[in-house]
């Protein structure tokens, strides 16, 4: 029962049940305290006007009204005495013995509403019976002011019966209106609300099934624009599912395909080696360009297979030495003194990333392999720079070079694989899979500049990820 108590009070309709009853009982009690203020002062202008006519009744008898019917007439207007002003002359009227002193005198004909609500609910916390005077002025032209001395007892339980007949009618009233808005709130929003919830889990079960794609229906404009944008999103996760899965299949046959192919490929290089030693010197001139494309055509085969299979594992953060890490990166990619192409490492010997070696020193490599043979094709000497430095939120690396740049068709789709490369005749996978390696550990790679000048690459590794070992 608890759990259910729990579970309902944690909904939609269940909280704003609640807060409808104590909203209503909010604006209830608004009204509560200067009704209860009112009922306060007609209770005494009530007093006033029943002591007002037994006054007349002793002055038009011209004072022959016997002390046994001038008792009844107080008894009757539930005062003690009863003092008439008129003619600017002040009058005690009718008059009997008062138990006590009197303990406080209301003015009735100059209170305010804050003056009236605070009398109120002084007279509702005392619980004692008190002797008060009420002054005012007389219906009817009946004279210039009436005065009143009362108990408090009877006041104060009319005060008390009519308190509870209001808050018991405000309860009544917060109920049925919590009620009906329960029921409305369920109709209106609720119930869509559902309906989409029920939707997203129906499609997260088959989202391939165009069927399970939602259809707005509500009535409700946010709601509607709410399943609209659901349905396209639904629509284009959908079209992107069933694009996947064929490209999916592509890619293995594709894989096959290059397995075949470079085993037969491989075959052909063993043969095409054996020409460079013919005697016949056509052969001897041709069987270098043929084991040149038979390799290109092997490293394609071998870097589609790379790239079909490639489900990088995430990344080892440690503590890696950059300037030693491009360091070691540009001896591999034969950048030594006795080439024509120059390699600057602009590092701090000291600068510490966090990042897996093995995955940047494969970014690194990728990124001055593509600016050495950018500069190789233009026949001229030029020089690679590799620079880094950090600010506050990530360390950065850029690989620049003095290449004849990228072309406008190459930089349109430059890390989307099979869709072009840095270099004419590449295939894009290099770019690609670096890109892929540099968001594993949070940051982005992207092109800085490329111009007749030469091109620049950006490396971006944020500083956010803690590391016990840092």
């Amino acid at each position: 029962m608890t759990e259910r108590r729990k579970s309902f009070l944690n909904t939609l309709s269940g909280r704003f049940l609640i807060l409808t009853v104590i909203f209503v009982m909010l604006a209830e009690v608004l009204i509560f305290v200067p009704s209860i203020a009112r009922f306060r002062a007609d209770f005494m202008l009530t007093r006033l006007k029943q002591a007002q006519i037994a006054a007349l009744t002793q002055i038009a008898a011209e004072d022959m009204v016997s002390p046994e019917l001038e008792k009844e007439l107080l008894a009757n207007a539930e005062v003690y005495n009863v003092v008439l002003r008129r003619n600017d002359v002040r009058q005690l009227v009718l008059s009997s013995p008062i138990p006590d002193g009197i303990y406080d005198t209301y003015d009735l004909r100059m209170a305010g509403p804050w003056e009236l609500i605070r009398d109120a609910f002084a007279c509702l916390l005392d619980p004692e019976d008190r002797v008060i005077r009420v002054i005012g002025y007389p219906v009817q032209d009946g004279g210039t002011l009436i005065e009143v001395t009362m108990d408090t007892r009877p006041l104060r339980d009319a005060m008390i019966d009519y308190g509870l007949r209001i808050l018991a009618l405000s309860a009544l009233i917060s109920i049925v209106t919590a009620f009906l808005l329960f029921l409305a709130v369920r109709r209106l929003l609720v119930q869509p609300i559902r309906r989409v919830v029920r939707h997203m889990q129906t499609y997260a079960e088959a989202p391939e099934d165009a069927r399970r794609v939602i259809e707005p229906n509500a009535d409700v404009e946010e709601l509607r624009s709410a399943e609209e944008a659901l349905q396209s999103m639904q629509t284009q996760l959908t079209g992107a599912l069933r694009q996947k899965e064929r490209l999916a299949q592509l890619g293995g046959a594709v894989a096959k395909i290059s397995h075949d192919l470079r085993n037969i490929l491989t075959t052909a290089q063993l043969f095409a080696d054996r020409l460079e030693g013919s005697a016949d010197p056509v052969v001897a001139r041709s069987a270098p360009k043929l084991i040149n494309s038979i390799s290109r055509a092997v490293s394609l085969c071998e870097s589609t297979l790379a790239f079909g299979r490639a489900e990088e594992p995430p990344p080892q953060l440690r503590r890696v030495n950059l300037a030693q890490l491009t360091g070691e990166v540009a001896e591999g990619e034969g950048l030594g003194t006795e080439t024509t192409i120059t390699c600057l490492i602009d590092i701090p010997p000291g600068l510490m990333v966090r990042a897996d070696s093995e995955q940047l020193f494969r970014v690194l490599s990728n990124l001055i392999r593509n600016a050495r043979q950018a500069i190789e094709a233009t026949g001229q000497p030029g020089t690679i720079e590799v620079s880094g430095g950090e600010d506050e939120q990530e360390w950065w690396i850029r690989v620049g070079d003095t290449g004849p740049g990228l072309p406008q068709k190459a930089r349109e789709h430059l890390f989307a694989a099979f869709q072009g490369g840095a270099r004419k005749g590449g295939t894009g996978l290099g770019l690609a899979i670096a890109s892929e390696l540099v968001r594993g550990h949070g940051g982005r790679l992207e092109l800085a500049r490329s111009d007749a000048e030469g091109t620049e690459f950006a490396i971006h590794l944020p500083k956010g990820t803690t590391d016990p070992g840092m």
